[in-house]
């Protein structure tokens, strides 16, 4: 190849020369690419699809501003959880559902302003009809005479069946006390109640009806028909058990009508202890069980008569006076009270106890001997309603 001498002011005339024709094709590809970018946002705009030949399929040509800078993307910025949130609740149609949160029992006292009515009103009206009871019980003791003398004679001239059960359970019941007569009735109550925690369909009943809980919303009643429920066959028998063993020396005491009105009425005040021990320290739960009536009576009994000796089922050689059994027992009732010991509810245990050598020593004499004006006003609706001269 023949080299061809060119001078240097040639030379850089033709470089000049070459670097504008360059910057004119430059120039040439830049305004196509902006009349291309602004047809591409026409066809986005109307909704056609371009296709442009030998440019590959996806690519997208970023539209550029005057001077050559590229217009910055705006940058996404993440909602916030609550337009989200407001977003999935519109698109859903379906109201968002919070977690259930946990019940709290209420543990404030003012809950047992109606079980504390429902005390008060429920005590006087069972010493109101148990005086009542016993007038109409001496109106017809004359009556009732006569008709066991007519019974009597009528046994005599039926001639005698030898094996016969009616007979021998009639022998059986003429055997007992008052008080056990009287205690046998409430023993085959609560022997009722105890068949039907068995009953798989009457457990939701049993559990709101036959259980002292402060945090249920059933407050009063339960206070008095639990006294008549257990749950444990051993529960029930040892009650039983002891409140047939004190049953004969508590009416004699106190007769059968004054024994009853105190039986109810304790079984509902020491459930409104129990109540109020319960919400005083937060351990809520439910109760049941005649054992606060029961330590009344056995409280009533060993207050009035503290010599008598007492003895243990199973120990019976060891004897002990029924006043140092009751020192013993509200002892340990009360130091299970201030303990926590949760397997007897020793409130109930210790206001049942309470309440028996309160009425003893002077409930007695501040409610029974001050029952004569109302029976003075039952004999006068009595007598005005047959026509009497309303004389006592």
């Amino acid at each position: 190849m023949k080299v061809i001498p060119i001078s240097s002011q040639t030379f850089i005339m033709k470089v000049i020369s070459l670097q504008c024709e360059i910057g004119s094709v430059k120039g040439q590809i830049m305004a196509w690419m902006s009349r291309a970018g602004s047809w591409a946002v026409w066809s986005g705009a109307t909704g056609a699809v371009l296709h442009q030949p030998g440019a590959h399929r996806g690519f997208l040509l970023p539209h550029q501003q005057r001077c050559g800078f590229r217009k910055a993307l705006k940058k996404v910025e993440p909602k916030k959880e609550a337009e989200q949130a407001e977003l999935v609740q519109k698109k859903d149609m379906a109201p968002q559902v919070e977690p259930p949160t946990p019940h709290q029992p209420d543990r404030s006292f003012g809950r047992l302003v109606k079980p504390l009515v429902f005390t008060v009103g429920f005590t006087g009206c069972s010493f109101g009809g148990a005086a009542i009871w016993q007038y109409e019980s001496l109106k017809s003791r004359v009556q009732s005479y006569f008709d066991e003398v007519r019974t009597d004679w009528l046994d005599k001239l039926r001639p005698q069946k030898h094996g016969d059960f009616r007979k021998e359970i009639n022998q059986w019941w003429n055997s007992l006390s008052e008080g056990q007569k009287y205690v046998t009735g409430i023993i085959a109550t609560n022997v009722l109640v105890f068949c039907c925690w068995r009953v798989p369909s009457l457990q939701r009943s049993m559990l709101k009806y036959f259980t002292s809980n402060p945090a249920s919303k059933t407050l009063c009643w339960p206070m008095l028909l639990s006294t008549f429920s257990h749950y444990s066959l051993f529960h029930m028998a040892a009650n039983m058990y002891v409140l047939w063993s004190f049953s004969s020396s508590i009416v004699n005491i106190m007769g059968k009508e004054q024994f009853l009105a105190m039986y109810l009425s304790a079984g509902v005040i020491s459930s409104f202890v129990s109540y109020v021990c319960k919400t005083a320290t937060g351990r809520l739960g439910p109760s049941l069980g005649a054992s606060g009536a029961i330590m009344t009576v056995l409280a009533a009994v060993c207050t009035k008569m503290p010599e008598a000796k007492l003895a243990i089922i199973f120990l019976p050689m060891y004897t002990f006076t029924a006043g140092n059994a009751l020192k013993v027992i509200v002892a340990m009732d009360t130091a299970g009270l201030i303990m926590g010991w949760r397997f007897f509810d020793h409130a109930a245990h210790l206001g049942g106890a309470l309440f028996g050598i309160w009425y003893v020593l002077y409930g007695h004499e501040l409610i029974w001997k001050n029952r004569e004006p109302l029976v003075k006003m039952w004999h006068n609706l009595r007598t005005r309603g047959s026509g009497g001269n309303g004389s006592l």
